[in-house]
């Protein structure tokens, strides 16, 4: 659990092959349509219009793409699920001047109609009917879930054991304010600090190990989108020392305050005093909490609380600092 009431008083085509890992900390490089494996070919011909089997290959491809995390990075794709979150990935897309990701193809309930947004987009649409709609989703109900897409890994997200070439400076567009993510393991919590993060004018996301995938099903879905929004970076704890060195950062670090070392309270007072300060805030898991390394390496944090609660959900937690350390304005250096 998280933050203790008490503490210290303190100043394209796609084709099939075999994965099944979870972990993020070893995702291979996404390669594309060019670095696909021919082994099973299995490519959506462009003559079809719609699909009405569960054992069309396709289909399988879509739920593997789902499924498993080395699958869908090894071949760059995500399949989001829901009207919604397509349509936000497709206009926060629209209105980049470079194109981070890309809609290969929509899924459409026989019966729905085309998305608004999508009309025109000239996104190439194959119609599924209700049992295949439902085996692409994973649900039991598909009734408010009318279209499924495959989308591109977006070129904002950056795998360092795969990106060795880049140096930090290309990680993030601008690195004024960045959320770090400690071994958060729950899909929904991780999901919903990415949303809260791009609500409140952060710059990216950096993935210690330990993180699930931010393409993760559960995530996607937690995030409402945030995943292709949002500039993100899986790597070391050397990695981020890197970042923080060259753009001299201060790190913050949420902690409970009940186990060891000094803990002070972010007042408004200490946020408005970090107004010009780059940060990098670290938040980890709420059964292990932030690693070592974190807590030797960073300002630790916590939220006064009068009520009768000893902590907070972490993606609560996280929202209230991202809230109180928001950017004022935004340093573009």
């Amino acid at each position: 659990m998280w933050f203790s009431s008490s503490f210290p008083q303190s100043s394209s085509p796609l084709s099939l092959s075999k994965h099944s890992s979870q972990s993020l900390t070893k995702i291979p490089a996404a390669r594309g349509a060019a670095g696909c494996s021919a082994a099973t070919p299995s490519i959506l011909p462009f003559h079809v219009k719609s699909i009405t089997s569960t054992s069309n290959p396709f289909v399988k491809h879509c739920v593997k793409l789902r499924n498993s995390t080395s699958y869908r990075h090894s071949h760059g794709s995500v399949l989001l699920v829901g009207t919604t979150p397509i349509r936000e990935m497709f206009n926060f897309q629209e209105s980049k001047d470079e194109k981070a990701s890309r809609i290969d193809c929509l899924l459409l309930h026989e019966n729905a109609e085309v998305p608004e947004d999508l009309v025109e987009s000239g996104i190439r649409i194959v119609r599924v009917n209700s049992v295949v709609m439902k085996k692409l989703c994973g649900v039991q109900s598909t009734e408010s879930i009318d279209a499924v897409s495959l989308v591109k890994i977006p070129s904002t997200f950056h795998n360092l054991d795969d990106d060795h070439h880049q140096g930090f400076s290309k990680w993030f567009p601008s690195a004024f304010r960045i959320l770090v993510l400690d071994g958060i393991q729950d899909p929904g919590n991780l999901g919903t600090l990415l949303r809260s993060a791009v609500a409140f004018g952060w710059d990216g996301a950096f993935l210690l190990p330990g993180c699930c995938d931010p393409f993760n099903e559960k995530a996607l879905r937690a995030s409402r989108g945030a995943s292709f929004q949002l500039p993100m970076v899986s790597g070391q704890w050397s990695d981020l020392q890197s970042l923080v060195d060259g753009f001299k950062m201060k790190i913050l670090a949420g902690d409970p305050g009940s186990k060891e070392g000094p803990v002070s309270c972010l007042t408004n007072e200490r946020a408005c005093s970090l107004i010009d300060t780059k940060l990098c805030l670290v938040l980890g898991s709420e059964g292990s909490g932030i690693s070592e390394k974190a807590r030797e390496g960073s300002e630790l944090v916590s939220i006064r609380m009068g009520g009768e609660f000893e902590s907070l959900n972490v993606s609560v937690a996280g929202g209230i600092f991202l809230f109180m350390l928001q950017p004022q304005k935004k340093e573009r250096s």
